[in-house]
């Protein structure tokens, strides 16, 4: 204490003030910070990483909105928290937050831990890159380079281009543009001004994202055309060709079709060899939207769900999904490898990308995105990946998919639960008929009953936090439950509890 007080005497003796301020020293307090960090990390693996496999643990700890307001304090003050009101809102963060990594969160299309895409995580938040440049980001422009490389080699590419970026709506919006540049240069410099009417082409059963990406490029909602899909969640081919002409006819301008690799719901692979005939027959980009299927081509197996993706001009790509790389971990693949991307993209910020600097400027990748500050996300595929391997992930694929199966001829032989459909990926879709409506006759009074069931179990479950488990009403369809399996950390135990957890949360209903 003696020494810190002398410390101030001497540091106040010799202060340089500027407005008042003493710049002498650092602000920081180095010492308190680095205390905070190291409890606030034991927390997080005592709370956090050493419970993400306990089953006996809550999946949600629900309290209604009003409600957590008040237990977790979110007013910000003149002063600052003290440090045991920092690490307890800490706990209180993790308690009242719904935990993705519990082996029955199946809410989402993406669950679980991977652990050492969490190193990977805790490694780019505390060295804060920005990647743009190889001055201000070496390592981790090289390691985007080589995942890129290796995702592309998947796809079937001889060469290729792309970059990761936030979220698969983001990688398809990225898609549309690039396309409608290919299709027309000229906007770039022109704008929308003068340009025919577009038309996009897209499955009834593709990503919302579509829909917001066309409306966000000026192209227009209205200059979509969605394509019929079959009984599976499919396009259909004949479908796709028919719109087309459509368009033709109107005297419009088509330029892209989106198909869907792993649709939302359904879990439904478009037929992309038959859609690629279509698209190269009448001059159109094909994009492929992979955001949740593609991790699929890393099985040997099961890579046939994708087949022909080889084709397409461009693909989305979310090892955040499948493969548990981690929030966020998507990536745009481009097919070609001229600079299309940085021609479409490029600003030439002459404050940033310098042309004589030096070192290789090539490596300078930030101009082909739509964003400045960027975060390394392809690290934590990429460390997860040199851990693993190839066959580590594939491993990965295949139990889900295999977990899958086994919950689908385990809902076949209860009564009570209903498939939609024989699923093809990991999307298993179906409902749990209450005893009550068992002997009920087929009609819309019997659809209307059923449709109010899903969310009064989806809420006990909630309330109870055993579980997390989507539903929603689809095509015409009431509502129905869609489970998905991510996680490595599932069993068929958990696959067990979840079917008979439905039938004690329904049992008076």
């Amino acid at each position: 204490v003696g020494i810190c007080k002398q410390d101030m005497l001497q540091k106040k003796k010799n202060a340089v003030l500027v407005d008042g301020v003493i710049l002498n020293g650092p602000i920081t307090d180095s010492k308190a910070g680095e205390k905070f960090v190291e409890e606030a990390c034991k927390i997080i693996m005592e709370e956090v990483i050493q419970k993400a496999d306990d089953v006996t643990g809550k999946v949600c700890e629900w309290r209604a909105p009003e409600t957590l307001k008040q237990i977790l304090d979110l007013e910000m003050r003149d002063t600052g928290e003290s440090h045991q009101k920092l690490l307890q809102l800490c706990q209180d963060v993790i308690q009242y937050s719904v935990k993705t990594s519990h082996p029955r969160f199946f809410n989402q299309l993406y669950a679980g831990i991977d652990y050492y895409s969490l190193v990977a995580r805790f490694l780019t938040e505390a060295l804060n890159p920005s990647v743009y440049t190889y001055e201000v980001s070496p390592v981790f422009l090289l390691v985007e380079e080589a995942v890129i490389k290796k995702m592309i080699e998947f796809i079937g590419w001889e060469e290729g281009d792309g970059i990761f970026n936030p979220g698969g709506s983001v990688s398809n919006m990225y898609a549309m543009n690039l396309a409608r540049y290919k299709f027309c240069p000229e906007i770039k410099e022109k704008g929308l001004s003068g340009l025919p009417r577009l038309i996009l082409f897209t499955s009834e059963e593709s990503h919302y994202s579509m829909k917001k990406a066309a409306s966000f490029l000026g192209i227009g909602t209205e200059n979509v055309y969605f394509i019929k899909t079959d009984e599976r969640g499919k396009m259909i081919p004949e479908e796709l060709e028919k719109q087309v002409q459509r368009a033709r006819k109107e005297g419009s301008a088509p330029f892209l079709v989106c198909a869907t690799a792993g649709t939302t719901v359904l879990g439904a692979f478009d037929p992309l060899d038959k859609i690629a005939d279509i698209c190269e027959k009448h001059g159109l980009w094909l994009h492929v939207d992979a955001s949740w299927g593609g991790s699929a081509l890393i099985s040997r197996k099961h890579c046939r769900l994708l087949h022909g993706i080889h084709r397409a001009d461009s693909v989305a790509w979310n090892p955040h999904k499948m493969l548990l790389a981690g929030v966020q971990c998507c990536a745009l693949l481009v097919k070609d490898n001229s600079g299309l991307l940085k021609k479409c993209y490029s600003a030439k910020a002459a404050y940033l990308f310098q042309q004589d600097k030096f070192y290789d400027v090539s490596y300078d990748t930030g101009d082909k995105s739509i964003q400045c500050s960027r975060r390394p996300d392809a690290f934590k595929f990429w460390l997860m990946w040199k851990a693993l391997g190839t066959t580590g992930l594939e491993e990965r694929v295949n139990r889900a998919l295999a977990l899958a199966r086994y919950l689908v001829e385990e809902i076949k032989k209860r009564e009570g639960f209903q498939l939609l459909l024989e699923p093809e990926y990991a999307n298993i879709c179906f409902w749990y008929i209450p005893p009550s409506l068992r002997k009920m006759e087929d009609g819309p009074e019997f659809w209307q009953k059923l449709h109010e069931v899903a969310p009064i179990i989806k809420e006990r479950m909630m309330k109870k936090g055993s579980m997390m488990l989507g539903y929603q009403p689809h095509q015409g369809k009431v509502n129905f439950f869609r489970q998905v399996v991510i996680s490595p950390h599932v069993s068929r135990e958990d696959m067990d509890f979840l079917l008979d957890e439905i039938e004690l949360l329904a049992k008076d209903l």
